[in-house]
């Protein structure tokens, strides 16, 4: 898919602050009101543009401690993955999962209160998924860049 440079701006501007008015974004963009609304509405369509959303500072929540852990399973089969990807879907801690290459199998990023409720959820909730083999944590010291604006 190609973009004009209007529209990778105006993707970038959404993503910066998606609750700007389309007159505003007029006014950035040089455009009419009503080609804004157009080409947002096309992004949407095209599915570029997916949902907007609100970024909860986690600290304000009390989730901050940030843990990654490596997953390995027993074994490779897809029985095996669709159940572990079924289950970690359900875990509400678990932010983020990615079935990666290498070492491990899976990468998880948890987010939660301490470290006593990350082995909560350690022990009360991640292995009790059937076929984990075995499991490496890391936890994060200081964020030094978080952004959630995809360059286009």
């Amino acid at each position: 898919m190609t973009f004009d440079a209007i529209d990778k701006q105006l993707i970038k501007l959404l993503q910066t602050d998606s609750k700007q008015t389309n007159k505003a974004l007029s006014r950035q963009l040089n455009l009419s009101v009503t080609a804004v609304y157009e080409r947002i509405k096309k992004l949407e369509q095209q599915g570029v543009v997916g949902k907007y959303v609100a970024l909860v500072n986690k600290d304000k929540v009390q989730k901050s401690f940030v843990a990654f852990c490596h997953i390995k399973l027993e074994k490779h089969s897809q029985d095996y993955v669709v159940q572990f990807e079924k289950e970690v879907t359900n875990l509400n801690e678990v932010m983020e999962c990615y079935h990666i290459s290498g070492d491990y199998d899976y990468l998880l990023k948890v987010l939660v209160t301490d470290m006593v409720a990350f082995r909560e959820f350690m022990v009360n909730k991640l292995t009790t998924i059937n076929h984990i083999g075995s499991t490496h944590s890391m936890f994060v010291i200081n964020e030094v860049k978080h952004s959630t604006i995809i360059p286009v």
